[in-house]
């Protein structure tokens, strides 16, 4: 396997909660429903960060939807990746078949990386 793209977000998670009761229809814009079960603002920071890594890593392609990308946990407590539609497609593209994710929460702050390979 080959490395094709690495992303990295960071998201205040104060300021992404206050924008998220600023605006309700945000979450349904950027979460699939099991992640907004989540509820908790630095485990929705979290998959946001993931997302936007999951399209730095894509090389950032137009037309991404924000719900055919969804953070899932294992029994385990380790996260994956679930793609479908428009970052299916893209990742076809690219050959990506395999997906690492790490997200993590401290201090105000989540972050995620993401790496796609072939």
């Amino acid at each position: 396997m080959a490395v094709v793209g690495v992303g990295v977000d960071v998201v205040d998670v104060d300021r992404f909660a206050a924008t998220l009761s600023r605006t309700p229809d945000l979450a349904m814009r950027l979460f699939t429903s099991a992640e907004r079960a989540l509820v908790r603002p630095e485990r929705l920071a979290a998959r946001f960060a993931a997302k936007e890594a999951v399209a730095k890593a894509l090389g950032a392609p137009p037309g991404l939807d924000w719900h055919d990308a969804e953070v899932r946990l294992a029994a385990d407590g380790r996260p994956s990746l679930s793609i479908a539609g428009t970052v299916a497609a893209a990742a076809t593209r690219l050959g990506i078949v395999s997906w690492h994710v790490s997200l993590s929460h401290d201090g105000g702050v989540a972050i995620a990386m993401v790496v796609a390979e072939t």
